[in-house]
């Protein structure tokens, strides 16, 4: 990859838009090359690189300030400092996943309720999102 990319380049190797790019700079997430005189900063494949490693840390969840944590372990003695932030992850991912499989427990429960009662009695659904407490599973 060229040495001298241009930002609107940088923005479609990567998968990004220019504002993107321009944001991150600003979060200081990616540094910003000085402009020579009357011309355009150009940049290079490490830069598509890193933006790159910034959109599959997102991918996985990872929020912008975490993954400013994770581009200063890039270094090998890091290692475990990655993983700590990795399993601190894992953690609020698998919480979610259980709050998840709740909510389908719940929503579940609601539908059979409410094709028992077909037409009887008002809406089982309606009438658990009035309710101030919701259903267990």
């Amino acid at each position: 990859m060229s040495s001298t990319l241009t930002i609107g380049r940088v923005a479609v190797a990567a998968g990004v838009n220019v504002e993107t790019i321009r944001f991150y700079q600003r979060l200081s997430l990616l540094a910003e090359p000085a402009r020579p005189p009357g011309g355009v900063r150009r940049y290079g494949g490490e830069f598509v690189a890193r933006l790159r490693f910034i959109k599959r840390a997102q991918q996985l969840g990872f929020s912008l300030a975490e993954v400013q944590r994770l581009l200063v372990l890039e270094d090998p003695q890091s290692c475990s400092k990655a993983r700590s932030l990795a399993a601190e992850k894992l953690a609020l991912v698998e919480a979610r996943i259980a709050d998840l499989e709740r909510m389908r427990g719940v929503l579940k429960e609601l539908m059979a309720r409410c094709d028992v009662r077909r037409g009887k009695v008002a809406c089982p659904i309606i009438a658990t999102l009035t309710d101030r407490v919701m259903p267990t599973v």
